[in-house]
Parts: structure tokens; C-alpha cells; sequence
């Protein structure tokens, strides 16, 4: 997306013309998605509050090229589109108003189940920092505000054995204000089970904005019958009893060169 303004005019354009064709894979996202992520946007970059309702794009005009992966055909796989792209999206839209530093990008989606029972939950991370403000440390950010099962019953209710739940420290990106660092689950799996991932942010990390740092890439290692696997950001496999794994979540990015000292 690219920013430009005139200041005598009381509309607002976001052109995504040059967003990459649809994809083989699952991360397309349908316009509702973007659309959803400029509305949020908005009202976060407003000083006063705005009803959550069509009104609030009236004065926009929305540009999405057809048969893109943010406007994909009938047929294209679009489960990671609200958990994931819509994050990415996000994130850019803030960047173009030099407005925050990116998040997390990510809702770090992790699955378990069998025949039995099936289990999902959403991880939180690091926040951006702002132009006068440090990001926030393990928290849901932006398109998701979903809570996360409380280690006692998740280790009651299920074959698990929650061995961390920490905060990252130092994943988050440095600058004159610093971004939020993200967290550590590790899981030991008690019996068989298929297990899921579906993250971002563990090739390119969440960048940092006006000078600021970037943050900390996540990481997903699977301990599989003593082995060390790294997981990647999407995948899915069987595990059994005594395997172990482990998700680090992303930091936000740092806001803002950080002033030098004398020594």
C-alpha cells in the first residue's frame, strides 16, 4: 500500500493495487478481511469514538485487484486470511501512517485433537511500540482479543502438561520507545495426538518504525522421541507421549532511534 495526502480533501483512498495473486495455500483473505482491518484501523487512528458500522466507510474508497489473495476466487482455501493476513494487513496500514510499529503479525494458532477431542487455542505477543510509548508485553493485539485457557484447566480437562508459560523476554524490538516481547508455551503431550500450527513471522521479522529495532522472529521446535525439529511457521503432525512442544511467540518492533550515551 502506498500513502500519499491532500489536505483539502475529506475522503480517503486504500489502493492495495500491486498485492501478489491468489495462493495455493490457505492465506487468502477475502475482502471482508481487509475491509474489517481499514475499519479497525480508522477508529484507532481517530481522536474520538466512531460507532462500529458501514458509516464509518462512506468517505473511504477500498481498491483490492481481483483474483489477488486479498480478494480471491470462489474456490481458494481462506482459513488463514482472519488469522493471519488480516494481522499483516494491519500492521501495513499502520506502518503507512508511520503510526505504530508492527505487532506481532500473528495470531500463533495452535491445534490439538483425536478421535475424542479437539482442542484450539490463539497465543498472544508483542505489541509495537508507538511515538511516545513502549509496546506491550504478552498481550492479544489488533484483530484478535481472545483469552487463553487457564493452565490449571487446560491441564485438567486434557491429555497436556503445560511445562511454560512465560513472557520472552528481550524478543521485543529496541528504540527510543521499545516494542512488547512476546511469550513461551511448551506443551508435553501425555498421549497420541495430531497437532497444528499456523503462525507468521518466523522468516521476516515484525519491523520496527522510524528508526526503532525490529523484534524477535518466532520459533516453533518440536522435541519428537528425543529429536530437536524445527517446526516451521505452518505444519502439523502425530506426537506421543513424552514429546514435547515448544512456541515462542514474536515481539513488537521498537519506535524511534535510540539516543546514544557517554560512556
Amino acid at each position: 500500500i502506498n500513502r500519499s495526502e491532500r489536505r483539502d480533501e475529506t475522503t480517503a483512498v486504500f489502493d492495495f493495487s500491486g498485492t501478489d495473486p491468489e495462493i495455493y495455500g490457505n492465506i487468502n483473505a477475502p475482502q471482508s478481511i481487509t475491509k474489517s482491518a481499514i475499519i479497525y484501523c480508522l477508529r484507532s487512528l481517530v481522536s474520538q469514538e466512531i460507532p462500529l458500522n458501514q458509516g464509518c466507510l462512506n468517505p473511504v474508497s477500498i481498491i483490492i485487484p481481483s483474483g489477488s489473495f486479498l480478494s480471491p476466487s470462489d474456490n481458494a482455501a481462506v482459513v488463514g486470511g482472519n488469522v493471519l493476513t488480516s494481522q499483516r494487513v494491519t500492521d501495513v496500514i499502520f506502518t503507512a501512517f508511520r503510526a505504530v510499529a508492527c505487532s506481532q503479525g500473528c495470531m500463533n494458532n495452535f491445534t490439538f485433537g483425536n478421535k475424542k477431542m479437539g482442542y484450539y487455542e490463539t497465543i498472544a505477543g508483542g505489541a509495537g511500540a508507538g511515538p511516545s510509548w513502549n509496546g506491550e508485553s504478552a498481550v492479544q493485539i489488533h484483530m484478535t482479543n481472545t483469552r487463553i485457557t487457564d493452565a490449571e484447566v487446560l491441564e485438567k480437562d486434557y491429555p497436556i502438561l503445560l511445562r511454560e508459560f512465560s513472557i520472552r523476554r528481550g524478543s521485543g524490538g529496541d528504540g527510543k520507545f521499545r516494542g512488547g516481547d512476546g511469550v513461551v508455551r511448551e506443551f508435553e503431550f501425555l498421549e497420541p495426538l495430531t497437532i497444528g500450527i499456523l503462525s507468521e513471522r518466523r522468516s521476516l521479522p515484525p519491523l520496527g518504525l522510524m528508526g526503532g529495532e525490529n523484534a524477535a522472529r518466532g520459533v516453533n521446535i518440536l522435541w519428537k522421541n528425543g529429536k530437536k525439529i524445527f517446526f516451521g511457521g505452518k505444519n502439523s503432525c502425530s506426537v506421543g507421549p513424552g514429546d514435547v512442544f515448544r512456541i515462542e511467540t514474536p515481539g513488537g518492533g521498537g519506535y524511534g532511534a535510540k539516543q546514544k550515551t557517554d560512556e
